[in-house]
């Protein structure tokens, strides 16, 4: 095992690393080649599928469950309100700033820190390390690609800023488009069917609709009309008026039965754009939520989309720093988050082994 304060400050320097190398989402090749490296240097066999890295603390044991570590090394593009070298990283007062610093490459470093300090002991699980690709725009080439490669998963570990609080339930996300259909008129005459005030209807539908069904852990789904778009000069009555709806959906639903609820209270039809980017909740009695609860871990339920939404396993998310400075000018993760977050998630781990080996309650 190597010395903890050693891999502590090694994954500061990681993260500098990973700062000045720009990953925007699609292009972390080079952030996978300086991860890639670090596990070199270590002597670790690492795989490797586009811009996805993975290891596992040792020799692969067919007869142990999976536990998998998950952070992704992608970032979306700097703001326009950037004071700073988004691509510098700058250590002042405590804070390291930089873009992903904080979203999520604190989360990332850390759980790698973690995942060397169980390198090479003899655990109850294969310990799976995964950093992983275009997370920020739920690319096909990211997770979605990843899990036919990997084996079943007990659980999983997603590395996001969550203050160190467990978020045990995430709403899923799906984006549908709707075409409401009028007939075509001349504006001074008394013709046509207006779709845009057909469309007017949904709208004040959407507006004051509450689904039928809530969650414990995430409160109800939220749908919100983001887009419209009708209507090609000014003396003729559109007959086409298309919206768009984002939809955040709990653990409450599956993303097909909130779509057949939106359906029989809208005029428009409704086409989602996927169906993939699911909700998800661990149950309460799970080995990994019980552990958290022991270490008196806060648990919640997160409104944002992570990587858990394209793993068909129990999972949780949790780490480091604060999805409040995600995207934000500036960006930043104080290092005392990172070292805190790298004792916690080994806490977690070690608690959740020893767990393992009585009967769930």
């Amino acid at each position: 095992m190597e010395n903890l304060e050693h891999l502590k400050k090694e994954a500061i320097q990681l993260l500098k690393d990973l700062i000045r190398t720009p990953s925007l989402s699609k292009s972390e090749d080079k952030t996978a080649d300086i991860i890639q490296a670090y596990f070199k240097q270590k002597a670790i066999f690492t795989h490797r599928k586009g811009n996805n890295i993975w290891a596992y603390h040792k020799e692969f044991d067919p007869n142990l469950p999976v536990i998998m570590l998950n952070s992704h090394h992608d970032t979306v593009k700097p703001n326009q309100g950037y004071t700073l070298d988004p691509f510098q990283p700058i250590e002042a007062n405590g804070k390291l700033f930089g873009l992903g610093s904080n979203d999520a490459g604190g989360c990332l470093v850390s759980l790698l820190a973690t995942f060397l300090n169980f390198c090479g002991k003899d655990l109850p699980v294969n310990l799976l390390f995964l950093a992983s690709a275009e997370e920020e725009i739920s690319g096909k080439g990211g997770m979605e690609s990843m899990i036919p490669e990997l084996p079943e998963l007990a659980c999983a570990i997603v590395g996001e800023p969550t203050q160190m609080k467990m978020a045990v339930a995430e709403k899923g996300l799906m984006v549908i488009d709707a075409l409401v259909k009028g007939k075509a008129g001349h504006a001074a005459r008394e013709e046509g069917i207006n779709a845009i005030y057909e469309a007017l209807d949904d709208l004040i539908a959407i507006r004051d609709f509450q689904f039928k069904k809530s969650s414990p852990f995430l409160g109800p789904n939220k749908v919100t009309a983001t887009i419209i778009q009708a209507g090609s000069q000014h003396n003729v009555v559109p007959d086409l008026c298309s919206y768009t709806l984002d939809v955040r959906v709990t653990d409450a639903y599956k993303l097909e039965e909130a779509l057949e609820e939106l359906q029989q209270n809208l005029k428009a039809e409704l086409k989602p754009r996927s169906l993939r980017l699911n909700s998800s909740h661990i149950p309460e009695n799970h080995p990994l939520v019980q552990a958290a609860k022991s270490l008196q871990m806060e648990t919640f339920g997160s409104p944002t989309l992570s990587d858990q939404a394209l793993i068909p396993y129990p999972s949780v998310k949790i780490g480091p720093g604060d999805s409040a400075r995600s995207h934000s000018p500036d960006e930043f993760i104080y290092v005392e988050e990172i070292n805190l977050g790298i004792s916690r998630y080994i806490r977690l781990l070690e608690t959740y082994f020893s767990l393992l080996k009585q009967p769930i309650k």
